[in-house]
């Protein structure tokens, strides 16, 4: 049995000092580094990274993504809607993340000798076992290929993990803007309601006194039916919004009040499509290495210890070759160009998506002010309309119909204001900017 371990360790020494690892195994195996493993560690002692800790340090998309920083103010009633359901995120795809970081690690380790057991019966009826050890001297790149790939992985599942982030905290932020917009609507329906109703009391006092025609009446009667209808409609939706919101959160938020604060720009960070596509090519590159290393032959040395043991050299490929061979790895190199043109569209396309939101937040700004300025006309219109009622120069349908105007101007307002607060959520979570990166 000792003389089977014998042959073992040599040819795993043979195999890597083949493979060019020999120094590898040299520096850990050195008796001045046994030394210090079995010291205590102190505190002079430096922490050694783990290996996500590495692969974060030395990858430029990491260190991007963790270096984004939200563009919500701190205290701000959208911080607080953003931190309250991060705090009950479930956080799947950091889950995803961990999984790719272990796969990664796992194949940091391919260039080392693969052993095993091998037991087999024989034709007598006898248990054989043998130790199987195979390395690999020449492979046309695969096992980089396979590193770099697993590390590219890593990366995708990273940016996977910030959109999905980014992808929370933007509906939550439209639920609470949906609520925002609903209650303030439900308040000037409750305002319009009041006034409209006054409007049809004195007409019920003027029909009873033979001055005003009943049908005027039963049109008031008509439009206040209407405003209590939107009314209803816009508590409900508040409702709705409100309970879906407390759902995703930590805590109740139905008692915050005020506009989201979303100060974005069309500059605020890189897309992240452009990011992931970026993470995508890397690995779609690998990949094809792979797949060429397979096509071609590789060298390797291994063989069996125990009972009739073997070594030896082995060169051989997964596939046989073929009359397609050649179209097949013709048809792997385009995978360069099909991951850059890839790239390229996403580029295209999140750089269209952002001037399209930049003009249309532009646009809806400016009609927001411009319904602003025709709400304070409509206003002074209906100030004017109520003087001349009062010293009989208007009829009171006149002044309905003026107030009408006026409460359409300020519903118009209030529909544009939120538009525009959709719009930015919409152009943060494209970028990326809706959480601090360090903390996803």
């Amino acid at each position: 049995m000792g003389h089977s371990f014998t042959w073992a360790g040599g040819l795993c020494a043979a195999a890597l000092a083949l493979s060019g690892c020999m120094s590898d195994i040299a520096r850990v195996f050195d008796p001045a580094d046994m030394v210090t493993r079995m010291k205590t560690p102190d505190a002079s002692q430096a922490v050694k990274p783990t290996y996500a800790e590495k692969i974060s340090a030395d990858s430029q998309i990491i260190q991007g993504l963790s270096l984004r920083a939200s563009v919500l103010p701190v205290g701000t009633v959208s911080d607080q809607v953003a931190s309250a359901v991060l705090a009950a995120n479930s956080r799947t795809a950091e889950a995803e993340l961990r999984a790719a970081t272990l796969r990664s690690e796992a194949a940091s380790k391919n260039w080392l000798p693969r052993i095993g057991p091998q037991v087999s019966l024989t034709s007598l009826g006898a248990v054989a076992a043998n130790l199987v050890v195979d390395q690999v001297l020449f492979d046309n790149g695969r096992r980089k290929g396979e590193r770099a790939f697993a590390v590219a992985d890593v990366e995708v599942a990273a940016v996977s993990l910030a959109q999905d982030t980014n992808n929370r905290v933007a509906t939550a932020l439209k639920l609470y803007t949906a609520a925002a917009e609903a209650r303030e609507t439900a308040a000037l329906d409750q305002m319009t309601l009041k006034d409209m109703t006054h409007f049809a009391w004195v007409m019920g006092e003027r029909v009873k006194g033979g001055v005003s025609d009943m049908s005027d009446l039963t049109i008031l009667r008509q439009k206040l039916s209407e405003i209590r209808a939107s009314h209803d409609a816009a508590v409900e939706r508040e409702a709705t919004s409100i309970a879906e919101l407390n759902a995703m959160s930590v805590i109740p938020l139905g008692d915050l009040r005020g506009v989201p604060d979303v100060p974005v720009t069309a500059f605020s960070g890189a897309p992240l499509n452009v990011v992931r596509s970026e993470a995508e090519k890397t690995r779609a590159i690998a990949a094809a290495k792979v797949a060429r290393a397979g096509q071609l032959p590789g060298l390797s040395a291994g063989g069996t210890v125990g009972e009739g043991s073997t070594l030896g050299l082995r060169i051989g490929s997964d596939q046989l070759l073929g009359f397609g061979t050649k179209a097949s790895l013709e048809a792997i190199a385009q995978a360069d160009e099909t991951a850059t043109r890839k790239l390229r569209q996403s580029v295209e396309d999140s750089n269209r998506n952002l001037r399209r939101l930049e003009r249309q937040i532009s646009a809806k700004t400016r009609q927001a002010d411009e319904a602003a300025t025709l709400a304070a006309q409509a206003r002074r219109n209906l100030d004017i309309f109520q003087e001349q009622y009062d010293a009989g120069q208007r009829q009171v349908m006149d002044v309905v119909g003026v107030y009408e105007t006026y409460a359409r101007q300020q519903q118009t307002q209030v529909v544009l204001k939120y538009d525009v607060v959709r719009l930015k959520i919409e152009m943060a979570e494209l970028q990326g900017v809706l959480a601090d990166g360090s903390a996803i």
